[in-house]
């Protein structure tokens, strides 16, 4: 499950504000022959660009690879999820993550539970509970989660779609969004208190067990090595382990793809122009990813 624009509208209301783009360019270290998550779609009149992403990441992940970095390069067109440095908009879609007064966060889960949470959010973070009392289930999950991967090194402002939506900016790219801030927030909104509850349960418990690190962990590794199969193996094994996971990925990710999937055949047909794709990496994945769905449809596809 993605937490990528729950951790940047988080961010938008805890005032953390994105830093300065990393180096995407320049002199690289020397790369070892690998493939990257990133595919070459082609249509007979033109082709696009899938590259996976993670959300949080290291200044060390800069520059990013050459393969990636021509890619970019050769695009006139940047293509996101959705502008998460978008200030204005950002600010609308964080009022779906609040409970109105005077509702509060502990009114919504079971009290052990939410002891549970409180524990771990101060080791993660050292937030305490006035930090978290106005946000809703769904959201204070995805602030734990946040703070797990921030607690093993992974900043949201070294995140691989942040960089390259500032990197697009810097240069004067067209920046489209493939759903945008508001849809998502949306879609986040249309979870069921049940649902909720599911996601708040699922992260304290992935934090508790250490599911939460390993998957991190995991995600990092098969991202770097440009294998969805590992990808995958990795978030199934972190659905065994936690509950809820499961329903929630087929909601955040996989019922996605029809509307992301018409878009990126839309600029395979409709023109020359070049257009790079950038999505979290697990869109990518597997029988049910984009990559294996366009080829489906007769594209010629390629890891580079």
């Amino acid at each position: 499950m993605t937490i990528r624009i729950a951790a940047a509208l988080l961010s938008s209301i805890l005032g953390l504000a994105p830093a300065a783009h990393a180096q995407l360019a320049g002199s690289p270290a020397p790369q070892p022959a690998a493939r990257h998550f990133l595919w070459e779609v082609s249509s007979l009149t033109n082709k696009v660009y899938l590259f996976g992403t993670i959300h949080a990441g290291k200044k060390s992940f800069y520059p990013l690879p050459v393969a990636v970095r021509e890619a970019f390069d050769e695009a006139k067109v940047i293509a996101v999820e959705a502008d998460i440095t978008d200030a204005a908009t950002m600010a609308k879609g964080g009022a779906a993550m609040t409970l109105q007064p005077p509702d509060t966060l502990s009114k919504h889960v079971p009290g052990p539970l939410y002891e549970r949470f409180l524990l771990q959010l101060a080791r993660s973070s050292g937030m305490a509970e006035k930090d978290v009392a106005h946000l809703k289930p769904f959201f204070a999950a995805s602030l734990l989660s946040f703070a797990e991967w921030g607690r093993q090194g992974y900043m949201q402002q070294y995140g691989v779609d942040l960089q390259l939506i500032l990197r697009a900016k810097s240069e004067k790219k067209r920046l489209v969004e493939l759903e945008g801030v508001q849809a998502q927030a949306a879609l986040m909104s249309s979870l069921t208190e049940k649902e909720q509850l599911q996601a708040f349960e699922g992260a304290v418990v992935a934090v508790e067990s250490g599911a939460a690190r390993d998957q991190i962990t995991g995600l990092v590794n098969a991202w770097q090595a440009g294998d969805p199969g590992l990808l995958l193996a990795v978030m199934r094994t972190y659905n065994e382990a936690t509950p809820g996971a499961r329903e929630l990925e087929e909601k955040f990710i996989w019922s996605r793809h029809e509307a992301m999937a018409k878009k990126v055949e839309d600029w395979l047909l409709a023109g020359r122009e070049r257009v790079f794709v950038a999505v979290g990496a697990l869109h990518l994945a597997g029988p049910r990813g984009l990559v294996e769905i366009l080829k489906g449809r007769g594209y010629t596809v390629r890891q580079l």
